[in-house]
């Protein structure tokens, strides 16, 4: 494909300098990359400028610059006015445009996007429709998984990921939006069929600063002509702000209001929660879904909600989200062989860490030790707001590292500690995070509950830039082991942890 092919009917392209027939045989936004005939992004980011690095990517193979400034190196070069912008337009016309070619289901939210989208997928392919999912799991076609690094891949990634699935003969793609991708603009360009928002609470202001700029790039998504239909959380007071302002067609799902699509009946234990889905107070289905807690009835009616907008029927709806049993480490019960629970949840927000806390304290027979922390170079405001949470709500906190990434961990850890003594309750701080979850699982009974929350998915943990390997499903199983092996052997019979 031919440069000039390539930023054609490209809005941010304002002027251009050299032999515009170059072929382009690939894209990067990584000077590092070795590459032929490539096309190299001159990104302006918080702490990097590529246009510094504009040289090593010719030098690496690439033959054309996309520039927010004039570089002088003998290559072609297309100026642009949004660097971001442009490289989502760009590579979505270097891949064909794959998204026009599927259903495009958009889910936003400060929570519950990566369960939502589990059931969104499992409802469609009820339907008999081959679907795919983009988030912070990763990708996923029919059952294999790909590997991703964002919520929300770079506009390169996510189009070259669409591809694949488009050629694969997927149909739907259930994806994630995030807040950052929005704002970033890695989707300009792009069409869903329907967006759906499913809640607001504090995270991120790292990057945003403020929650009213937070949600107004959540709003942005659903007014700012990516989305056709919209399926709102009416539960959440921020939604109908969203709605206000809505020129397209929506509907609303909740529990507390009355909403289009709500829930009622519900019952939550242990092994799930069962509700009944009504419809316009005409239709109505009664689900046993294998997950519990009330935040699954929520994300239950956001799939429900999607895939009503979708054309999808009731009853595959229901066939759906009955048959999803689990979702990579969202209130993920482990398979210990213990007389007490240990459930891994990716909570890492206050609001998600108050939310599975108060789940588990429903079926609880005795105590709920909770061991997380904080992650850093992120949002510090959030730090004390969880160790308040965890004192309040659980009966023994260990406070631990999360990705302290390159801040000194013990400084988090102090932040937390601060939410958490005006609780009154006992707690302790054991820095390494494996050490701190042997510690749960010496001191845990019969009838406890351990929550190990902040990693949920994850499979490693980030210390001063570097990601070292750490799956706290395989730490669990290897802690519980080493404890038989020191008790002298594990009895015949006795089954160890398993996925």
């Amino acid at each position: 494909m031919t440069l000039k092919e390539l930023v054609q009917n490209v809005p941010y392209v304002t002027e251009t300098r050299g032999d515009m027939e170059t072929d382009v045989r690939e894209i990067t936004s990584s000077s590092r990359d070795k590459t032929d005939a490539g096309l190299f992004f001159c990104i302006v980011g918080a702490r990097f400028d590529a246009h510094d690095y504009a040289w090593e990517a010719v030098e690496n193979g690439c033959s054309a610059l996309v520039v927010e400034r004039f570089l002088d190196l003998p290559v072609p070069q297309v100026l642009v006015n949004d660097g971001r912008a442009a490289m989502a337009r760009i590579a979505e016309n270097f891949y064909g445009n794959p998204s026009r070619e599927m259903r495009m289901i958009g889910i936003t939210g400060t929570k519950g996007k990566t369960t939502t989208t589990y059931l969104l997928k499992s409802i469609c392919e009820k339907a008999g429709l081959k679907c795919g999912i983009i988030g912070s799991t990763g990708s996923v076609i029919g059952d294999r998984h790909l590997d991703s690094k964002l919520t929300t891949p770079d506009p390169i990634d996510l189009q070259k990921t669409l591809r694949l699935m488009r050629d694969e003969g997927v149909q739907v793609v259930c994806m994630e939006v995030s807040a950052h991708a929005i704002d970033m603009n890695r989707l300009d360009g792009m069409s869903f069929e329907a967006g759906c928002y499913t809640n607001l609470s504090q995270d991120h202001l790292d990057y945003f600063y403020t929650m009213e700029r937070y949600f107004e790039t959540k709003k942005h998504f659903f007014t700012g002509g990516m989305v056709k239909n919209a399926a709102l959380n009416a539960d959440d007071e921020t939604s109908e702000k969203i709605r206000q302002d809505l020129t397209i067609p929506n509907m609303t799902f909740g529990i507390c209001v009355d909403a289009d699509v709500f829930a009622r009946d519900i019952e939550i234990t242990e092994e799930g929660v069962h509700f009944t889905i009504q419809l316009h107070s005409m239709h109505e289905i009664a689900v046993h879904m294998h997950m519990t807690g009330m935040f699954n009835v929520y994300n239950a009616l956001a799939a429900t909600s999607c895939a009503l907008i979708m054309g999808i029927g009731l009853e595959q709806v229901k066939e759906g989200l009955e048959a999803v049993t689990r979702v990579p480490g969202r209130i993920e019960m482990l398979q210990t062989g213990t007389p007490f629970k240990v459930i891994l949840d990716y909570s890492h927000s206050p609001d998600a860490l108050e939310n599975i806390l108060r789940t588990v304290r429903q079926f609880t027979r005795r105590r709920v030790i909770a061991v997380f922390g904080c992650g850093g170079d992120r949002d510090k405001g959030k730090r004390p707001m969880m160790g308040n949470i965890g004192g309040r709500l659980a009966d023994y906190c260990i406070l631990t590292s999360d990705n302290p990434r390159t801040e000194n961990p013990l400084v988090i850890l102090a932040a937390i500690e601060k939410g958490i003594k005006p609780t009154g309750k006992p707690y302790e701080v054991i820095e390494n995070r494996r050490e701190a979850i042997r510690h749960a699982l010496e001191m845990a009974e019969d009838g406890d509950v351990i929550v190990l929350a902040g990693k949920g998915h994850e499979t490693y943990q980030e210390i001063m830039g570097i990601k070292r390997p750490f799956d706290e499903k395989v730490i669990v199983s290897e802690l519980l082991l080493e404890m038989k092996l020191q008790k002298g052997g594990k009895e015949e019979g006795e089954p160890a942890c398993t996925e």
